[in-house]
């Protein structure tokens, strides 16, 4: 069994910054790619970063330059700091990660969300 717990969100006013964190847990065997997508009311789930295993990294284009992804290896954690945001961030954010465990192949696995509200 696998399980990705984030934690970070919170209420922070525009032009701020927050970081959030996803850290995986259980029969992992090893991690390929992991991202942080976002979903705001009434709008689909999008994808706002991922990061393979070796470091590359790929933005959204409304957060190039604002957003960076990271990922620890050794602690099976990603992790996403959200600086200069703005009230169009707001939205509950969901980690996911492809994890291939000791009894299965690779599965897409998601995380519980995180509220990120940005007041103006």
């Amino acid at each position: 069994q696998v399980q990705l717990v984030e934690s970070g969100g919170g209420l922070v006013q525009a032009g701020g910054s927050l970081r959030l964190s996803c850290a995986a847990s259980g029969s992992i065997f090893s991690i390929n790619a992991m991202g942080w997508y976002r979903q705001a009311p009434g709008k689909q789930r999008e994808l706002v970063a991922a990061i393979t295993s070796g470091g590359s990294t790929n933005y959204a284009d409304s957060v190039k330059g604002r957003f960076t992804i990271s990922r620890d290896n050794a602690k099976n954690t990603v992790y996403l700091q959200m600086n200069s945001l703005k009230p169009e961030d707001t939205a509950v954010y969901y980690c996911n990660a492809d994890i291939r465990t000791y009894y299965s192949g690779s599965h897409g696995y998601w995380g519980q969300g995180t509220q990120v509200t940005v007041s103006s």
